[in-house]
C-alpha cells in the first residue's frame, strides 16, 4: 500500500460515521438509504461519506437494477492493520517495562514496613 493510500485510509477511518458505515457493510452490501437509516444525516451526506470511503479504496459501488449498492473492500484495512502491527512490539515492550517499574515501586514501598505498620500509614 502506498503512503498516500495509507493516509487516505486513516483519514477515512478518522470519522465515526464512516467507521459505522464500514461496520454496517460487514453485514453485507447496502444502498444509501439503508446506510443512512441509523444516522441523523441526509442521504446526500451519507453519499459524501461513501465517496471518501470509495476514494480510500474501502468501499466499491455497483448498480443492481435501480439500486446502487455499496460493498466493503477490506484489503486496505488489512494493510493498515499490518502497518500498525509494526508498533505492537514497541507498545508491548513499553508495557512490560511499566510492569517491571510498578513491581519495583511496590516492592520498595512494602519493603520497610510490617503488617502492623501498613494500617497506620497517612
Amino acid at each position: 500500500m502506498s503512503t498516500d493510500q495509507l493516509s487516505a485510509v486513516f483519514a477515512a477511518l478518522a470519522d465515526p460515521t464512516r467507521r459505522e458505515i464500514l461496520r454496517r457493510l460487514t453485514d453485507g452490501d447496502a444502498n444509501v438509504s439503508e446506510l443512512a437509516a441509523p444516522f441523523d444525516l441526509s442521504q446526500p451526506a451519507i453519499s459524501k461519506h461513501l465517496k471518501v470511503l470509495e476514494s480510500a479504496g474501502l468501499v466499491s459501488r455497483s448498480r443492481v437494477a435501480t439500486s446502487r449498492l455499496s460493498h466493503l473492500e477490506a484489503e486496505p484495512l488489512r494493510e493498515a492493520t499490518m502497518w500498525m502491527e509494526r508498533y505492537k512490539h514497541f507498545w508491548n515492550s513499553s508495557f512490560d517495562k511499566l510492569d517491571v517499574a510498578l513491581a519495583a515501586y511496590q516492592a520498595a514501598d512494602d519493603g520497610g514496613s510490617t503488617d502492623d505498620d501498613k494500617g497506620n500509614r497517612p
